[in-house]
């Protein structure tokens, strides 16, 4: 390890580590990241640009780097490419590959993309796969695919688990530096659950690099104490290697928790966790990212950020060269400057790009004896593998000239800094230019957040934690005085002056991308002046880099270009995630069987046991029909309607959504939601309801029954059940919060067991104990609690078949047992299990409606012909107001009918139009269409319902359906079939 330090840093040099990259055996320390391990070992060749296949190197020491991308290899399965060599922390075995190069690293046939590289400019691939058109996908497409990319994705599944939490807090603060740090001891001391988390593997952020002095100790010291002291409460967490990704409404945010990457045997344990966290306030100290220079040749392997160097020196004790040249606009740079000198690393010129230097540093830094050139510019850099050398100009009265070549094998580059405003602007904070810091810094807030120290353009270090400090103690923002020895934090945007030759070599803008200042140029030549059509046009800032060390300056360069103001031209969308964050995280376990779970209700096994065929309603699996012997479905669905009718038919409902209303504004809740009055419906009774959208339309239906003076027992359709829940709670957290109301689902508590058909109450007689269930006891929609073969049970007495039906709520635990029960009870009866597609029969014969089918999101009660279940002198409910629109009261409405096939065979096709004339030409108006069509066996003759425009004025007119084998007339009827009376429901 030629370039080690001997002494210093915060790795352990007791603890050996063996790793490989492309194959080649290195050692390291632990506490080493693979960047410094390489670095340590003088290689800075990591990987092949991603246009032209130069050569590049680590350019930073932290998320923000674009070009040292590695794959790590654990084994076949596991192998994750893209990753940052500058966070992967080395670990005992350790396996990583170079990326985007064939047929080597050091020798890639792909760089003859940058020698003919004026023939890809901005645009190429949009100006060039133009013609033949036939031909892009068949052979353009393949081939840009095959070339282009940077590491390749895994092609077996991931075997890691991905673990998942939610969690509240007081505070949670982003980012562990000074900053954060010294907010998390401030809002610790009083009383505050706090959570900090922080990227890094460390917490210190700035001063794992810096070495300063903080209330008479050593930072180490400082650091070290304030750790402990937070570490010690039990009212705050620490989360390290933990990357916020996004900030969303009502202060959530994601965190991503890297939990065992760095560990040489993790198989046994989950590989991450995903934090989804819901703060009270919100502090994000998420500091600032160190500016790189633009000039011509800034992206050979050696040249980085003057940052990166200090920290790999001060922090993992690696010297990055031997002979460095210093290119800054800032007195920050000046430290890293003095602290490789005095560490082992040779600093032979300091080009400062401004006028003047004359502040503390840099005259501490030609009191040591280093070269300062003020005025300075790059003229250009050598070197193939490694940079070589830098040739160094002079500014005069705004000319450019030469002024010396020095040999070096680093360069080390600083234009001030960027603060890292991405969390912030996601939280849909508004950002404000500060043309003294050349940066957007955080304006007014849209959030309980407060941005504290580099992120809001605070750089000094005392004044970073007494402004950490303020905002955990939730105290107003100090009034921060300017010490007179503080850096005078300059930045540069855009190009270094240059030579007028626009031929010369490329400066880069976004590294990741090659990206260079003519494309943005060109970009903009070519009537690209939105910054978003030319991040899109050019591909700067994009992928895993987002734009982190390029954004700033290509918007300089744009703005130039346009002769515009950079507020002019404004920022880019600071998109989720702006660090990668992997898929598995985000899926947890929602993956393979679990990806799309099939959820199964407690008596799922003995209709398989029974040989049912089963159908997917929702993520549900339900019985659709029982085939007896070699019947088909048709077959099977006439018997099992013919037993309903006749004899009685056991039907499992348990997928129908159960929500639990209580409190004391349980029935006030239920009035403003739902179309119905519910102060009318007295305790034990139910009421069929609907409940409509904001529009009017019908959402969802089901019976509601009041169990309670303040709770209701509501029931949804099985795939309503989340989202009327969902509606529920928006409304109640947001619209009516003041109501004293509290909804739980209890879909899976309560399995439902319907009992139908007109000996349906002689089955349960001896089986339903302390409730009466005579027909004068137990009316039509009584309901009421007792037990069943010693089990609890919620009874129904309801129908969605029109026959005398029972629906037994029980407890899913038991439900198996009580459907066996009330099987074999009903024996002696003639019972028969039915599946959903009788269901849809029976309900059909009855003009029932299901919400989803017979309706498609423009339905209002009236079309449907359910006016009646409106509450009369109802002040409001949800959609009141759009149904006392004009249009939805229109008598061409459509509306619900029922339709008879003239030939008393055909079973019409659901979703087919209707046509008022035979023989319907394609420009004629249709009426509307099919809705539901079935073979009623009880009937013997098909049956269909559908939405027709004027369709109750139409009753016993003749309308036509197109089918394929030719046209039916189907008579327009009521959509009630069967029993019109409703005689049979009331036995």
């Amino acid at each position: 390890m030629k370039f080690r330090t001997p002494t210093g840093g915060r790795i352990e040099r007791s603890r050996a580590v063996r790793f490989t990259f492309n194959g080649e055996g290195f050692d390291g320390f632990h506490g080493d990241t693979l960047a410094s391990a390489l670095l340590s070992h003088g290689v800075h060749l990591t990987g092949r640009s991603f246009k032209y296949h130069r050569p590049r190197g680590i350019f930073s020491s932290g998320a923000e780097e674009p070009n040292a991308l590695v794959t790590v290899r654990r084994d076949a399965a596991r192998i994750t490419p893209n990753l940052r060599a500058t966070q992967v922390e080395l670990y005992e075995g350790l396996s990583a590959l170079s990326q985007n190069h064939w047929p080597a690293l050091s020798h890639d046939i792909g760089r003859v993309n940058d020698w003919l590289s004026p023939l890809f400019p901005a645009g190429f691939y949009y100006k060039t796969f133009m013609w033949p058109r036939q031909a892009w996908k068949h052979v353009y497409e393949p081939l840009i695919r095959r070339a282009a990319g940077l590491g390749r994705a895994p092609t077996l599944p991931d075997p890691d688990r991905y673990a998942q939490r939610y969690a509240h807090c007081d505070v949670l603060i982003v980012g562990g530096g000074p900053a954060g740090i010294a907010a998390a001891l401030a809002a610790a001391q009083s009383g505050a659950r706090v959570i900090l988390c922080d990227e890094s593997a460390e917490f210190g952020g700035s001063l794992l690099r810096e070495r300063a002095s903080i209330n008479g100790q050593s930072s180490d010291a400082w650091l070290q104490q304030s750790l402990a002291s937070l570490a010690q409460n039990d009212r705050v967490v620490l989360l390290n290697r933990t990357t916020a990704f996004g900030y969303f409404p009502h202060n959530f945010l994601g965190l991503n928790q890297r939990l065992t990457d760095h560990l040489s045997d993790a198989a046994a344990k989950p590989r991450e966790r995903l934090w989804q966290i819901r703060a009270a306030r919100v502090i994000l100290a998420t500091g600032a990212i160190e500016r790189p220079l633009i000039f011509p040749g800034n992206d050979r392997p050696g040249i980085m950020l003057a940052g990166a160097a200090q920290s790999y020196l001060n922090r993992f004790g690696v010297r990055v060269g031997e002979r460095a040249v210093l290119v800054t606009s800032s007195d920050d740079a000046y430290q890293a400057a003095l602290d490789l000198q005095l560490g082992g690393v040779a600093v032979v010129a300091i080009a400062d790009v401004r006028a003047h230097a004359p502040g503390a540093l840099p005259q501490s830094a030609r009191n040591l004896g280093l070269s300062v050139r003020t005025n300075a510019t790059v003229l250009g850099t050598a070197g193939n593998l490694r940079v070589k050398r830098i040739a160094l100009g002079k500014v005069v009265d705004g000319r450019v000239q030469h002024d010396e070549t020095i040999a070096c094998d680093a360069v080390l580059m600083s234009g001030g800094y960027t603060p890292s405003v991405h969390l912030f602007s996601q939280s849909r904070g508004k950002l404000l230019w500060d043309a003294s810091l050349q940066a957007f810094l955080p304006g007014a807030a849209a959030e309980n957040c407060r941005c504290v120290g580099a992120c809001r353009g605070i750089f000094a270090l005392y004044e970073v934690l007494a402004d950490g400090a303020a905002a955990g103690a939730d105290a107003p923002p100090a009034q921060l005085a300017i010490d007179s020895n503080a850096r005078q934090c300059s930045a540069w945007l855009g190009e270094l002056p240059r030579a007028a030759d626009s031929s010369g070599p490329k400066a880069f803008v976004d590294w990741q991308h090659d990206v260079t200042t003519r494309d943005l140029q060109l970009a903009t030549r070519e009537g690209f002046h939105s910054i978003e059509h030319v991040k899109r046009y050019t591909t700067m800032g994009m992928a895993t880099d987002q734009g982190k060390t390029s954004n700033l300056n290509a918007l300089s360069i744009v703005a130039g270009s346009l002769d515009r103001s950079i507020p002019e031209v404004g920022l880019t969308t600071f998109r989720m995630p702006y660090t990668p964050v992997t898929f598995g995280s985000m899926a947890g376990i929602s993956r393979g069987d679990l990806f799309d779970p099939v959820r199964m209700t407690p008596i799922h096994p003995w209709a398989r046991g029974r040989g049912a065929v089963f159908e997917n309603v929702g993520l549900w699996k339900r019985a659709r029909y029982f085939p007896c012997g070699s019947e088909d479905m048709h077959a099977a669905v006439a018997r099992e309607c013919l037993a309903v009718r006749s004899h009685c038919g056991l039907f499992d409902a348990s997928t129908l959504g159960k929500i639990e209303v209580v409190g004391p504004d349980a029935v006030e809740f239920m009035n403003r939601l739902y179309i119905n009055n519910w102060s009318t419906l007295k305790v034990g009774r139910s009421r069929y309801g609907i409940l409509l959208r904001e529009d009017g339309f019908i959402f969802d239906d089901g019976v509601v029954a009041r169990t309670a003076a303040d709770r209701f027992h509501v029931t949804t359709t099985t795939g309503g059940a989340p989202r009327v829940l969902a509606l529920m709670e928006d409304y109640r957290q947001t619209e009516w919060p003041q109501l004293k109301v509290w909804l739980t689902s209890t879909t899976e508590q309560w399995a439902v067991i319907a009992l139908q058909g007109p000996r349906s109450r002689q089955v349960l007689e001896g089986l339903v104990e302390d409730i009466d269930i005579s027909n004068l006891a137990w009316p039509h929609m009584a309901v009421g609690r007792g037990r069943i073969c010693g089990v609890p049970l919620l009874l129904f007495r309801v129908s969605f078949t029109g026959e005398l039906g029972f629906e037994l709520n029980v407890p899913a635990d038991h439900a198996l047992e009580i459907w066996q029960a009330v099987y074999a009870a009903g024996a002696a009866h003639g019972i028969t299990e039915y599946g959903t597609e009788t269901m849809h029969v029976l309900r059909a014969e009855k003009g029932y409606i299901i919400v989803g089918q017979d309706t498609d999101g423009t339905v209002t009660p009236d079309d449907a012909g359910l006016t009646w279940a409106i509450g009369k002198n109802k002040p409001d409910f949800v959609g009141k107001r759009s149904l006392e629109r004009a249009s939805m009261r229109a008598a061409d409405r459509k509306q619900l009918v029922g339709l008879r096939s003239r030939d008393g065979r055909t079973v019409l096709e659901e979703g087919a139009q209707i046509a008022e004339q035979p023989n319907h030409a394609p420009s004629q108006p249709l009426l509307g269409h099919v809705t539901s069509a079935y073979a009623s066996s009880v009937l013997k003759a098909p049956i269909a319902l559908g939405m027709v425009a004027g369709g109750r004025a139409r009753i016993g007119q003749t309308l036509f359906v197109p089918m394929p084998r030719g046209e039916i007339a189907v008579e327009v009827t009521s959509p009630v079939f069967y029993d019109s009376e409703g005689t049979h429901i009331n036995e």
